[in-house]
């Protein structure tokens, strides 16, 4: 017998959900960046060991809409808070709470899962100011949360702690996946979200959020190479001018980083071809939200 059970992971954007799940499962399953709001898609991820089995949510980060692509990662966030038997709530250690952070509290009130507060970037602040931290929201929300976890995520601090925790709290059960699952998401799903981290990387304001991958071929041939092509979907002209770059120098830099991740990611040689178009307004328009797979009808 076995432990099992599904863990949320939520907060607002940039507290380290996506470097928390690619930690706990020591191997890439989502993308990070500096960029606030970079997990679009509830990502599960699957964690197997001789006792237990965790699939873990990642969820976007939960902020204020502006547009039908940021409803649609709000709904999603908040729907997986529901049916399951964890959410853990991460914290950014060196930050204050804020009104955001209520907000979401407030949300976990009503759910029946098992709640922790995990406590990510300790490494950024001191052992004074952690304990000071700690006991602030032990005194505050003691009523909500069953456990407080400090963790450093990047630096794989206390991670261990935080699974023996996860799998005490879940019940007996059976695996859901085979053990040799890490993810729900496909090959293809990785890819244009790997292409899309390194447009995160290399670009600023607007762009980021305006940007969205197709692929158009995805074919591993005879000797297992991996021939992609994909298409960057942004809103403006200037947009696409800024992700070209001056000469192409841009979009050339975007391609030798994606495909030497890929490369590591599928062990195999990657034929790369990026093309850039405008969509105006795409993240207005349920058809290409859709298209793009961001629809809500799930939730």
């Amino acid at each position: 017998m076995i432990k099992s059970g599904f863990v949320a992971i939520v907060g607002r954007p940039n507290v380290g959900k996506s470097t928390l799940l690619n930690a706990i499962l020591k191997r890439k399953v989502a993308i990070i960046s500096n960029k606030a709001q970079t997990t679009r898609n509830n990502i599960q991820g699957i964690y197997n060991s001789n006792n237990a089995q965790i699939i873990f949510i990642d969820t976007p980060g939960i902020h204020k809409p502006k547009s039908g692509l940021s409803k649609f990662m709000n709904k999603s966030a908040y729907a997986s808070m529901n049916d399951v038997d964890i959410i853990l709530f991460l914290l950014n250690a060196n930050q204050d709470i804020s009104t955001g952070d209520l907000k979401i509290i407030d949300a976990l009130k009503n759910r029946s899962a098992k709640k922790i507060v995990v406590l990510n970037k300790i490494d950024l602040i001191s052992k004074e100011a952690l304990i000071k931290k700690l006991t602030y929201i032990n005194e505050n929300f003691s009523d909500i949360f069953e456990d407080i976890i400090p963790i450093s995520a990047l630096e794989y601090n206390n991670i261990n702690t935080l699974i023996d925790v996860i799998v005490d709290k879940l019940n007996d059960g059976f695996k859901y996946f085979p053990d040799d699952m890490v993810s729900d998401h496909d090959d293809k799903f990785l890819t244009k979200e790997v292409i899309r981290e390194k447009i995160l990387q290399l670009t600023y304001d607007e762009i980021p959020h305006s940007v969205a991958i197709d692929l158009e071929k995805f074919i591993f041939t005879k000797d297992n190479n991996l021939i992609v092509s994909a298409i960057i979907i942004v809103e403006k002209s200037s947009q696409k001018g800024i992700i070209i770059g001056k000469n192409g120098a841009n979009l050339k830099e975007v391609g030798i980083r994606a495909r030497n991740e890929l490369e590591k990611i599928f062990g195999c040689k990657i034929y790369l071809d990026l093309f850039v178009k405008v969509e105006n307004n795409w993240r207005e328009k349920q058809f290409q939200l859709d298209e793009l797979g961001y629809t809500d009808k799930d939730y």
